[in-house]
């Protein structure tokens, strides 16, 4: 007997058939791996609601300061505003829009604002 396509396949629904067997037999990894990402966004999700809620705290505060005449105040207007950016950059890596975020400018940081009115000793 003379062996003729020794070099084919000699079933090709068989070849047809590994892109589908390599997608099933990968697909509980990529499930697995998803699920080890989970906890790490249930945190950060949970870090997005305790900054919002610092928001709400600040802006509170910052509503109910009083007025005395004092030469250091606590700046909360920075306070927020480093909040929201925090706040949004978190977001942005939850929701992604592109592969990575980004946002190269740095938090202001200093929350202490120095009130310039000194009062005249005469």
């Amino acid at each position: 007997m003379k062996q003729t396509g020794c070099c084919t396949f000699a079933r090709p629904h068989l070849l047809a058939a590994l892109p589908c067997a390599l997608v099933l037999t990968c697909a509980p990894f990529q499930a697995t791996h998803a699920a080890d990402n989970a906890p790490e966004r249930e945190r950060l999700a949970a870090l997005v609601r305790q900054i919002e809620l610092a928001d709400r705290l600040a802006e509170h505060a910052a509503s109910t300061v009083s007025q005395e005449r004092a030469r250091y105040h606590f700046d909360y207007a920075r306070l927020r505003a480093d909040l929201r950016r925090v706040r949004t950059g978190l977001h942005d890596y939850l929701v992604p829009q592109r592969a990575q975020p980004r946002d190269p400018i740095p938090l202001i940081g200093d929350y202490v604002r120095r009130d310039d009115r000194e009062e005249s000793t005469p």
